[in-house]
């Protein structure tokens, strides 16, 4: 079956023959995995990029290890990573102590975060990773920062809703974010960037007096691709809604699994992106998997509880999967 490769892929492919360092070749390779078509003529190809794709990261923590660790890099963990951006006090350590069991330094002075702190935060069944970073200004940022920037899964950005000068943190942070190219519009071409669906601001402190305006203010003029969510971490206005936005942001799925006349395992589903298939979820499971797998049973999506379907069946979130061998 012939590869039918894309434009986007090739970009892709370029970018990596163009790369120099082993994080460079690694973005370049998860963007080739990420936009090459899934069928069955590019299994092997797939496979190859995957084998890869580990071999460079073994390769570039044997250097870690070696070398002088980046304090500001954090490795992933949980479902997905969301890093955290905004001015000096606007409660990013404070909302990272409310949501997870993260006990960072929570001062009334500025610039008391001087390295990222991760913390997990639960979403139902899942664990998603929460990153605090040292606060950045209009004429300062630390020079680490947009290592871990770039790093995330999704970002959001912090201002203090009670705060006058709340409108000028937003399109500060929203500025420097996009003159950086860490966030774009469109990252189509290939580019290794995070789309801005993966972004969301939060209104902090809007228990505070005068916030809601604020936030009317900020919805007006400012970028009106972003979505503004009002939250405190000192009552808990809106936490809860924090939660759903930073799955959505994740743009992942839950796919549980079961063996065959047994009950599904619904406490440790696996992670995989919006539009994997079933063949995505058997390599994740084993490298083998893929190879043994005789028929697979579909309960969720599929037109009736326990369907058979195709290793190429696009799975939902949280559709429950019977894979025999």
């Amino acid at each position: 079956m012939p590869a039918n490769l894309t434009p986007l892929y090739y970009k892709a492919e370029e970018n990596f023959k163009k790369a120099v360092t082993v994080s460079e070749k690694v973005a370049a390779l998860e963007e080739m995995l990420a936009v090459i078509p899934k069928h069955k003529g590019t299994e092997k190809m797939q496979a190859d990029l995957k084998r890869r794709l580990s071999k460079l990261k073994e390769e570039g923590q044997r250097k870690a290890k070696t070398g002088r660790k980046d304090p500001f890099w954090v490795e992933k963990q949980g479902a997905g990573q969301v890093v955290l951006l905004g001015f000096p006090n606007t409660g990013k350590s404070s909302l990272l102590a409310a949501v997870t069991r993260a006990r960072p330094k929570v001062a009334e002075y500025p610039f008391s975060t001087t390295l990222p702190m991760t913390g997990m935060m639960a979403y139902q069944d899942i664990l998603i990773q929460l990153v605090d970073t040292p606060p950045i200004t209009g004429e300062l940022v630390p020079d680490g920062l947009p290592g871990t920037l770039r790093n995330a899964d999704a970002l959001l950005i912090l201002v203090d809703a009670g705060s006058d000068d709340c409108l000028e943190q937003l399109l500060t942070c929203y500025g420097y974010l996009k003159e950086k190219k860490i966030i774009a519009d469109d990252v189509s071409s290939g580019m290794r960037a995070i789309p801005l669906d993966r972004c969301l601001v939060l209104a902090t402190k809007a228990e505070v007096e005068g916030s809601a305006e604020h936030i009317q203010i900020m919805n007006e003029l400012g970028p009106a691709d972003l979505e503004i969510i009002p939250v405190s971490a000192e009552t808990g206005i809106g936490l809860e809604l924090m939660r759903v936005k930073v799955f959505e942001l994740l743009k992942v799925i839950r796919v549980y699994t079961k063996m065959p006349g047994k009950a599904p395992d619904m406490k440790t589903p696996f992670i995989l992106k919006k539009g994997s298939n079933i063949l995505d979820l058997a390599e994740s499971i084993h490298r083998d998997l893929p190879q043994l797998m005789k028929n697979v049973r579909v309960w969720g999506s599929a037109r009736y509880e326990g369907q058979s379907v195709n290793r190429d069946y696009h799975l939902h979130d949280k559709d429950i999967v019977e894979i025999n061998r």
